[in-house]
């Protein structure tokens, strides 16, 4: 009280202090109108203004004075026992209005606000608190607020007054009352963070390419390369204070505290590099994949969780590295292209697995994404006659109106004898005719979200999955068998080598063949992206099977009002940063737009000095972007960031809700950030 005095005092010194001036300006403004009017005029002005602004400042002071809480709380023997055992509570205790101005608070408070000062409303003292986050009556909340050093847990609630304190002392105040208790928690939050920092943290580390690598080298130097490769492994490991230990001849496990993850991801898995750049004659570099899982909730599931990581890794190409905390999914890494494997052991078992599931099932959905290209269609259209190998009924879930496609489907229903049941159907039919006797198998397309019917992927319990895009965290969790190659060129090149393993030997059909070829040569360009060994192999498998190069290549070709578009999408290419082109293509109603944009990207890797092109289309309410690379650029882990995917090579993205110029800024800042922080 005695403070609330002096204050008192200072405040009516002030207020003398401005009277006095006010009042001599006011004496000297009257006796300079005479002689000096103009002078005497201002003086006057001047000195009813500051009267004005004295008058404002009491009542603001007046009013501030009538809300401030006591300085010093204090309590008698007439007071509730509520308030006086609140009072002596040993933690802090604050009582404010609903709308967060202070009403009550007890001496634990004003001990934590020490000699800080103390504010009129409870959201000046503390960031977290304030009215639109107070509860409800009746409703307890816990709010996690930063004061100083220290961190509180604050445990609040509305009460009426009179419930608190009773009718007699409740009369002056307002009828609710929030109520706040200070928990302090800093040192539970520490021990806890301290306690994490010491979890577990399994990891798995793979070389991609063993095998290659070996066969790529002399004999008496393979001895060395592998023990460089193990050194720098274990070397890596023993820096971030980690056991490692080798398992298999290309395989290690490694535990270490979660603490020093940090560092491994700030390094952005430096390993990957390290190990790439030995070189002691080996013709092919060493490339190693890495997964760590983190925040399972046993060791057993630590494991596991780095081992999904790991075949999501290796699913996407290998050379890069996957962690794996909690369902959240990050990616480091990727870029080389992953090498061809010369065996085809695993697609002789994969085409009997097939096989065995076709027999076993009377009806046969085959699906591919949305907006199917000249892959998709062809290697549905091979997987459908395996089916009509084996006598099944089968059907290719489609939308057969799609440009890209239209050459094909125009043939398939010109050859189609009368009374024949067609065989695309849409989504909606699909579900209709599925029963327990039915499968699925996705082609070009490993992403549910991706496929022309979500549903049916939903519904189906037995699902094939054949495709060469690089696997993602949203992939097929319950196909019976995933064949999922990023190196191979295509997924109509997977499917002919599939058909060759196949016993009861399929014959294609002049259009099918056609089919399985175009999907080739569109994938690859012409045979110039991504074409390998067995790439060249499923073409003359094809050609011995009826494939025609010249009637593809009729059957594909461009007609002049698109050739000129694709012209100008180039011509108005933007070169950023000295190595990436990007184009918008405003093609709200032009048909085939897509597939437009991606020849455009195409053409533009031709431009000597560009790694990567990226193509802007919009059509109708979608933004689709293609992008292209050559070289190190990995385009997929870009176009991920716009919910899309692909191959490191190639890939694409659809965004909704977004203008073109909108999506060519982002990424253009994507790119720049993605640049600085060495991940391209």
């Amino acid at each position: 009280m005695e403070q609330n005095k002096k204050y008192t005092r200072h405040q009516h010194l002030n207020v003398w202090i401005n009277v006095i001036t006010i009042l001599c300006l006011a004496a000297l403004g009257v006796l300079l109108v005479d002689g000096e009017p103009v002078y005497g005029i201002v003086l006057l002005v001047l000195a009813g203004l500051l009267l004005i602004w004295e008058l404002f400042n009491l009542s603001r002071r007046d009013i501030s004075l009538k809300k401030a809480p006591p300085v010093v709380p204090e309590t008698s023997k007439d007071d509730p026992a509520v308030l006086r055992a609140l009072s002596a509570l040993p933690l802090p205790y604050v009582q404010t209005n609903r709308s967060g101005d202070l009403v009550w608070f007890n001496e634990s408070f004003k001990d934590l606000m020490g000699s800080r000062e103390i504010r009129t409303n409870i959201s000046q003292i503390f960031e977290g608190l304030y009215k639109k986050v107070f509860p409800q009556q009746g409703i307890r909340k816990e709010i996690h607020v930063h004061f100083g050093e220290r961190k509180y847990c604050v445990k609040c609630r509305q009460v009426a007054a009179a419930e608190l304190l009773g009718e007699q002392a409740a009369a002056e105040l307002p009828e609710y009352l929030m109520e706040f208790y200070f928990f302090d928690e800093t040192q539970l939050i520490d021990y806890r963070e301290a306690y994490k920092g010491k979890n577990l943290v399994a990891g798995l580390i793979y070389i991609d390419n063993y095998e290659e690598v070996l066969e790529s080298m002399e004999e008496v130097r393979q001895s060395l390369l592998l023990a460089l490769v193990e050194r720098k492994v274990v070397k890596y490991m023993h820096d971030l204070n980690a056991i490692i230990k080798k398992f298999e001849k290309d395989k290690f496990i490694f535990v270490f505290e979660e603490k020093n993850l940090e560092l491994l991801i700030e390094s952005r898995f430096s390993l990957l590099d390290e190990v790439r750049t030995i070189n002691i004659g080996n013709d092919l570099s060493v490339t190693l994949s890495i997964s760590v899982g983190v925040n399972a909730p046993g060791y057993l599931e630590t494991y596991e969780s780095a081992r999904i990581a790991m075949d999501l890794a290796l699913g996407r190409g290998g050379d890069q590295a996957v962690v794996r905390d909690g369902d959240t999914i990050s990616y480091y890494g990727g870029k080389t292209a992953r090498v061809e494997k010369s065996t085809r052991v695993k697609a002789r078992v994969k085409a009997h697995a097939l096989r065995e599931l076709m027999l076993t099932h009377d009806t046969i959905f085959i699906m591919g994404h949305k907006i199917p290209d000249a892959d998709c269609i062809g290697s549905a259209l091979g997987i459908y006659r395996l089916a009509k190998t084996f006598n099944k009924r089968v059907y290719i879930v489609m939308d057969e109106d799609s440009p890209a496609i239209e050459p094909i489907v125009s043939v398939i229903r010109k050859d189609r004898r009368e009374g024949d049941e067609d065989i695309f159907i849409s989504g909606d039919q699909a579900l209709n005719l599925r029963d327990r006797n039915s499968m699925l198998v996705m082609v070009d397309v490993n992403r549910p979200a991706m496929t022309e019917c979500p549903d049916l992927v939903r519904l189906e319990k037995t699902i094939v999955v054949l495709d060469h895009h690089r696997q993602t965290n949203d992939t097929i969790k319950n196909a019976l068998v995933s064949y999922v190659e990023p190196y191979a060129s295509s997924a109509c090149e997977m499917v002919a080598e599939i058909l060759q393993y196949i016993p009861d030997k399929p014959r294609l059909k002049p259009i099918e063949a056609d089919a399985l070829y175009s999907g080739i040569l569109v994938d690859t360009d012409n045979f110039v992206i991504k074409a390998g060994v067995r790439t060249f192999e499923a073409a003359a498998y094809l050609r011995r099977a009826g494939a025609d190069v010249t009637r593809v290549r009729k059957m594909f070709r461009e007609d002049m009002e698109d050739y000129r578009m694709r012209t100008e999408i180039i011509s108005a290419a933007e070169v950023y940063l000295d190595e990436f082109a990007i184009s918008t293509f405003d093609a709200a109603d032009i048909p085939g737009a897509t597939v437009i944009g991606a020849k455009a990207a195409n053409s533009l890797l031709d431009v000597q000095g560009i790694r990567g092109s990226f193509v802007i289309t919009r059509l109708t309410d979608w933004i689709y972007i293609s992008a292209r690379s050559i070289d190190d650029l990995n385009v997929q882990v870009i176009m991920e960031k716009f919910g899309g995917g692909g191959h490191l090579t190639v890939a694409a993205a659809q965004v909704k809700n977004s203008s073109m110029e909108e999506v060519r800024q982002e990424l253009k800042n994507l790119l720049l950030n993605m640049k600085q922080d060495g991940d391209i």
